[in-house]
């Protein structure tokens, strides 16, 4: 698949998040765990949203067009290159997922295109991240759903510890820690409202990815889950935002 002159796409990490060495980072039973959980959560917030069209901006990754797909949703993806839908391209093949080469900052559909918007692993690598925010809402006629790293819980130190990080996980990125009142006080400046947010887990990922081991991350997590606590100071956060009345 031949690529395309992405000069005028001034964001385009999706390329990076797309590749398969980055789905290594989610390889094996705690990956596919920790994926578990993303797609449990943002399947309930759209099943209560009513959405039945998706667009999953810079998901060439499929940690939710697949899920999505699978679940009955009709699904386009956008990506900032071809080489974005190699790991979905069973599902484009098949007619299940539809996959658009575009600027995820101008998004090529007219407004309110689809019922929903969903985007994860893309907000906190987007040096123009409240243009994209916008774009998400432009598109969006009933709900967003999008998901970040918090600067709360234990999340909030991890900056200090992002030399060992890298050096354990081999491929991490540098990101952007957002706190939840700058990610909900950019949707209110689109004419959309916090309807719900949680937090996925309440321990570092990289500490679950370091233990390999699916059980014990389960049970490490399982009373934090039980307190609320994962839901109030887990991360990422994953936040659904609706138009407001």
């Amino acid at each position: 698949m031949t690529s395309v002159d992405t000069g005028s796409f001034p964001e385009t990490q999706d390329i990076a998040t797309s590749s398969d060495d980055y789905a290594s980072r989610f390889s094996g039973p705690v990956g596919r765990w920790m994926l578990s959980v993303q797609a449990g959560l943002v399947l309930s917030m759209l099943q209560r949203s009513g959405a039945k069209s998706v667009l999953d901006v810079g998901g060439g990754h499929g940690q939710l067009a697949i899920p999505l797909a699978d679940a009955g949703y009709d699904v386009t993806v956008v990506g900032s290159d071809p080489s974005c839908s190699k790991r979905i391209q069973e599902y484009v093949d098949s007619g299940k997922v539809r996959f658009v080469v575009g600027n995820v900052i101008d998004l090529p559909c007219i407004d309110g295109a689809y019922d929903a918007v969903v985007s994860v692993r893309l907000l906190p690598h987007c040096e123009r991240w409240p243009k994209l925010i916008s774009e998400f809402c432009r598109a969006s006629s009933k709900c967003v759903i999008v998901d970040y790293p918090a600067k709360h819980g234990f999340n909030a130190i991890a900056p200090l510890f992002f030399g060992a990080k890298k050096k354990l996980e081999k491929n991490t990125r540098t990101w952007r820690d957002f706190t939840n009142a700058e990610v909900r006080d950019e949707f209110a400046k689109n004419g959309f409202e916090l309807s719900v947010r949680k937090g996925q887990f309440f321990l570092p990922m990289v500490l679950h990815r370091a233990l390999k081991m699916k059980p014990a991350s389960v049970v490490l997590e399982a009373p934090f889950k039980c307190l609320g606590l994962t839901r109030l100071w887990g991360s990422p956060v994953i936040a659904e935002f609706r138009p407001g009345s």
